[in-house]
């Protein structure tokens, strides 16, 4: 499922009545002579939950679960990531930090530089034991895994 069919407030709609395109003409798929709404530089988190995320060649990471907010700097600082099991049974859950993951408005997907095998030894955690994702040395390490940097003002204990 994507953002578009999760969209119940008609955020993505277009001025031009074919529905949602965001992948139009201006920067970052923004046209301001047909689209209306925030998108896709502003989007509703409930219409990103459950988002499929794919790396650079295709192949299907999972999807999102949960958008996680740094409420006291107002950040977003992880996707939820779930990937592998079948029907929730043994599926892997990963921190992504948001600044990792590209919004692909062609596919209406998320993208993520990341090879399938090394997702698969990524630091992860089962949907019962969530780690503290406020600890900083954690979240240095979640960075350090994909590459990305933390905001400064986020890694206080």
């Amino acid at each position: 499922m994507n953002y578009e069919e999760r969209d119940t407030y008609g955020i993505y709609r277009t001025n031009n009545g074919t529905g949602t395109d965001l992948n139009t003409q201006g920067i970052g798929g923004f046209d301001p002579e047909i689209h209306q709404g925030p998108g896709p530089r502003l989007m509703g988190a409930n219409t990103l939950i459950g988002n499929d995320v794919c790396n650079q060649e295709g192949e299907d990471l999972g999807d999102i679960k949960e958008i996680m907010l740094d409420v006291s700097s107002g950040r977003i600082s992880y996707a939820v990531l779930s990937f592998g099991g079948f029907l929730s049974l043994g599926e892997k859950l990963f921190a992504v930090p948001w600044s990792a993951l590209t919004l692909d408005t062609v596919n209406k997907r998320f993208t993520l530089n990341i090879d399938k095998t090394r997702l698969e030894g990524a630091p992860g955690f089962d949907k019962d034991k969530w780690p503290n994702m406020a600890d900083s040395e954690w979240a240095l390490g979640i960075h350090a895994f994909y590459g990305t940097h933390p905001h400064g003002d986020t890694l206080m204990n």
